[in-house]
């Protein structure tokens, strides 16, 4: 799973029936600055291009979420789904201590 932060919305003119009752988010993912920053870290700092979650958990604007890329964002489908990204959480609380080895 990888962080990041809600930065706008997409708005589809048609969706397929499998997608129907979720979102498309545009998210920022962190960036080691934003994990030692915390939950006030302002989104885009990373170098990392955005990209398009699916969202049927209601993330809303500037809000931190997690999400799974790849084959196992279509793995909550019945039937095969055209997702490559899908939130999986919403982050209330961060605490972030690196590791010094």
């Amino acid at each position: 799973m990888k962080l990041g932060t809600v930065i706008g919305r997409v708005t589809l003119s048609q969706a397929m029936d499998s997608l129907k009752g979720g979102r498309f988010l545009i998210v920022s993912p962190f960036s080691r600055e934003q994990f030692a920053a915390g939950l006030n870290a302002p989104a885009g700092m990373g170098q990392d291009p955005s990209l398009v979650v699916y969202d049927d958990l209601g993330a809303d604007a500037r809000q931190i979420i997690g999400y799974e890329e790849g084959r196992e964002a279509a793995q909550p489908f019945a039937r095969p789904t055209p997702v490559d990204a899908i939130n999986t959480v919403l982050v209330d609380e961060m605490f972030y201590s690196p590791w010094r080895g």
